[in-house]
């Protein structure tokens, strides 16, 4: 059986289109580079295992899961995010529909959520993420950090709605003003195709 390897995900707007809260310049970069080097190394990690299986080698397989997990979990955070953004013509300024209901329903008011999501992502020490959750068991969004790109993930809880707040995020059009950048961040989330994804993982219709 041939086994494919992971890929960028295509983006559905232009390079441009995210301006002016995102640069064209920082897009690239981050969708090219960065992005692009998670694919990469999860590759050349797939191969090397399946190259030691197939000659009966040895490798250091502690390394290799955590290596893993930290490039695999760039590559799925760095897919939510490009999907869920849309260009400023298109966004909504809140969300819609079941997610809109859920949201005032497990947080009051879609202020209060955008103020704790923003203050949650402003606080993620160092390099990582801010998500928003939902929980299967308990039927409630709740909002996480994640360290990097794999440390505090709770099992069970699909992400809805990822924002990353490492610098190579932001930091061309941003410099170290990471508040700035969420902050513009709330003008490009395409909420309805968050609803959809929403409906889905909930099973609402």
């Amino acid at each position: 059986m041939t086994k494919e390897l992971y890929k960028l995900p295509e983006l559905k707007y232009g390079y441009a289109d995210l301006e002016p809260y995102i640069s064209e310049e920082q897009l690239r970069i981050h969708y090219e580079k960065h992005h692009q080097s998670y694919v990469n190394n999860v590759n050349s990690l797939l191969q090397m295992m399946e190259k030691a299986v197939k000659d009966g080698t040895e490798y250091d397989s502690k390394t290799t899961a955590r290596t893993m997990s930290f490039n695999l979990g760039g590559h799925v955070l760095h897919s939510y995010f490009w999907w869920e953004m849309t260009p400023a013509e298109k966004a909504s300024e809140e969300p819609v529909d079941e997610l809109f209901d859920a949201i005032k329903e497990d947080f009051g008011t879609f202020e209060r959520f955008k103020s704790d999501f923003s203050k949650i992502a402003s606080t993620v020490e160092g390099s990582g993420w801010a998500a928003l959750t939902f929980c299967t068991d308990t039927k409630r969004l709740g909002i996480m950090q994640i360290e990097k790109h794999n440390a505090n993930i709770i099992p069970d809880f699909p992400i809805i709605m990822a924002i990353d707040v490492w610098e190579h995020a932001y930091y061309l059009d941003y410099k170290n003003e990471r508040g700035k950048f969420i902050e513009a961040f709330w003008n490009i989330v395409d909420w309805e195709e968050l609803n959809k994804w929403f409906v889905k993982i909930y099973n609402l219709k």
